[in-house]
């Protein structure tokens, strides 16, 4: 598939990110994808693109730290470049799934030796399960810019959970200030 174009959007009203591909023979592909396969997708993809660019033959990074940082530049350098200020575009585009976006409920993910990830994205939910897969194949640059639609997406979505682990420091105050509760 040659990708012409990406877009995903938190709809509100699903409380979904609304993705669109398109590709250069004018087909689109509509999936709807939920918080909780977004949030255990997301560090698989991120991992995905950290190991897509340490297949380059030109990079030496051997240990963990130095290929996610060179990630970190890759990532830098793509998004300097890319266009994401024009808007994504389909005039009577071919809808091969269907106008109604597939749910995502599976994704296998198959990172390639000649450095590019295949996903496929699958409806699997209930019985009424259209059954029905869509296969994406993403160089590393491609990637880059899938994380970061969904990234700004889920700005807006507001779905990251708070950091538990970093405790404040305790606040110290008399008996009297303490927030009094009942039940």
């Amino acid at each position: 598939m040659n990708i012409h174009q990406m877009s995903v959007q938190y709809d509100e009203r699903q409380d979904r990110l609304a993705v669109r591909v398109s590709n250069q023979d004018g087909q689109e592909f509509r999936l709807w994808l939920t918080r909780a396969m977004t949030l255990r997708l997301l560090p698989h993809l991120q991992a995905a693109v950290v190991q897509l660019e340490a297949l380059d033959p030109q990079v030496l990074a051997k240990d963990t730290t130095a290929q996610q940082m060179l990630a970190e530049l890759k990532r830098e350098n793509f998004l300097s470049r890319a266009d994401f200020s024009t808007p994504f575009t389909s005039v009577n585009p071919s809808l091969p799934l269907g106008e109604t976006p597939m749910l995502i409920t599976d994704v296998q993910l198959n990172l390639r030796s000649s450095g590019r990830l295949d996903l496929l994205l699958q409806d699997k939910s209930g019985d009424n399960a259209s059954g029905t897969s869509f296969e994406l194949s993403l160089q590393a640059a491609l990637l880059h810019g899938l994380l970061h639609l969904m990234e700004l997406a889920l700005k807006k979505a507001q779905w990251q959970q708070p950091d538990f682990s970093q405790r404040p420091d305790p606040v110290e105050s008399s008996p009297l200030d303490r927030p009094g509760f009942r039940h």
